[in-house]
């Protein structure tokens, strides 16, 4: 069969929608998934041995593989952008045009199209920040060498960033800082770090020169530029937020930090002198994402580490934010990824943070008093219970019940204001008897014959595991399926 027997025929195929929905509703995932853990693994012991070309050709293997193609277009089709369209208008919502998707998708033809800009709010704030929306193809694409290079970043990445990786969280990142201040002679002073502009401002020569994959998939990732307002602009820095890779490249970006503190500040203090200062100016990293914190002794300290940071950032096109890197000592405490970390009588207390409580404030009031005033009591507690849920979930490891308690206490106050709203002329008892009852053996629960409001003040406040930081997820399988399993018994218990 020649070259043109064989591309008629694959078009044929492309063209059979029955079959290929078939095909696609009948894909083996778990087949499919031991497949690509294989070669991930493989790839992630090939780079702790350095040895890149094996890692280049495992790379291909894997961009080249059906199985790795189909998760890549499941991951596309199955997250939250699955329904919004790039330039080119296309989305996947059938089997038969995932499927098609699967069979057609390949680096030989490959061209990027260009982003769709979109300005989103930033929270809190006036300003609004980019994000630009690949196609579904060039998402597909991304999805996949990303898959490719994602064993290599967690390999060669610093062991104190938490930020966008498998098997960590921002749980993991508050346990570390725990760690590292909870104790009487712990650190006093903390460089609070803020990159500016950090997606948008990588540069690409040096992400060319530095990031292990296929050069010209990631020059079309890199240079596709975007559309706003009908008129084309090119993308000369930076990697699109919208990006599935972008997280990757930023972290690989800011990856070495870890170590150019290590090499400055040295922590082995064997009858040297120069290492003993350095051991005593107690200089520690965590990272997420860009967002970042150093301690350290003294203030004169944090600031030569800032000017240490500002110059290893400017080489990758990047600088500090002036306005959101600050320095702060425990005892009046700082704000960290959404909690409160200080000091009082040299006992370290982590609590949600003012910003995060007036944002879930905010929300709940929003859904109750004008999006629900004329909404059923079922369809409010449905909407209440989800975003309660999400929140403390992420806040109950923290010292938080007098929190909770607060929040609670506020919810009743807006949830007599809506009762009030759409009772007027009836008295407070009549509408407590009406929305709250008696139910499970508690009194006074918001709630109908379906459902009923999560009573905050019962939330159960459950310590992190801590992270081995130095644990691999393609490596050190077993340790991750362990945790991750002691990790849902903890919820479940929380939550009984």
């Amino acid at each position: 069969m020649n070259f043109r027997d064989s591309t008629t025929d694959k078009t044929e195929r492309l063209k059979d929608t029955s079959k290929l929905t078939v095909q696609w509703e009948t894909m083996d995932w778990n087949k499919a998934e031991n497949h690509v853990n294989r070669l991930q693994t493989r790839i992630a012991k090939a780079a702790v041995k350095s040895d890149w070309n094996k890692v280049k050709r495992l790379q291909y293997l894997l961009t080249h593989s059906f199985y790795a193609k189909a998760l890549a277009i499941k991951k596309v089709t199955s997250n939250k952008g699955k329904n919004t369209s790039g330039v080119d208008k296309k989305i996947w919502s059938t089997s038969a045009s995932k499927m098609k998707a699967t069979l057609s998708i390949g680096r030989k033809t490959y061209r990027s199209k260009p982003l769709k800009r979109v300005y989103i709010e930033k929270k809190g704030k006036n300003k609004k920040r980019p994000l630009g929306i690949p196609t579904m193809y060039d998402r597909a694409m991304q999805t996949l060498y990303a898959l490719g290079l994602e064993p290599v970043a967690e390999v060669t990445g610093d062991n104190i960033s938490f930020g966008f990786r498998p098997g960590r969280s921002a749980k993991d990142a508050c346990e570390q800082i725990f760690c590292i201040l909870a104790r009487k002679c712990s650190p006093k002073w903390i460089l609070e770090g803020d990159i500016k502009g950090c997606f948008d401002n990588i540069n690409h020569e040096w992400l060319m020169n530095n990031i292990p994959m296929d050069k010209r998939v990631m020059k079309q990732f890199l240079k596709s530029g975007f559309i706003y307002k009908g008129e084309l602009f090119p993308t000369e820095t930076g990697s699109p937020q919208g990006g599935s890779i972008s997280s990757i490249y930023a972290n690989m970006t800011l990856d070495g930090l870890e170590k150019l503190i290590q090499d400055k500040y040295h922590r082995n203090s064997k009858g040297n002198i120069e290492n003993h200062y350095r051991a005593k100016t107690k200089v520690n990293l965590v990272r997420y994402a860009d967002d970042f914190i150093v301690t350290a002794n003294s203030k004169e300290t944090a600031k030569e580490v800032k000017l240490l940071i500002s110059d290893f950032l400017k080489a990758r096109g990047l600088e500090l934010s002036e306005e959101k890197t600050t320095i702060a000592h425990i005892d009046e405490g700082f704000d960290f990824l959404g909690w409160t970390f200080r000091k009082f009588k040299d006992k370290l207390i982590t609590k949600p943070s003012k910003n995060s409580i007036k944002t879930l404030i905010r929300k709940l009031s929003t859904i109750i008093l004008k999006e629900g005033k004329a909404h059923r009591q079922v369809d409010i507690i449905r909407r209440l219970n989800s975003i309660i849920r999400g929140w403390t979930n992420y806040h109950k490891h923290v010292v938080a019940s007098q929190t909770f308690s607060c929040i609670n206490n506020t919810l009743y106050l807006i949830l007599q204001k809506w009762a009030k709203h759409r009772h007027p002329n009836k008295n407070g008892w009549w509408r407590l008897n009406k929305y709250w009852h008696y139910k499970n053996g508690k009194p006074w629960l918001f709630s109908t014959e379906i459902n009923s409001l999560i009573n905050l003040r019962t939330i159960k406040i459950v310590r992190h595991p801590k992270l081995q930081i130095s644990r691999n997820p393609y490596i050190d399988k077993e340790y991750f399926i362990k945790r991750k399993y002691r990790l849902k018994t903890l919820a479940v218990a929380r939550n009984g």
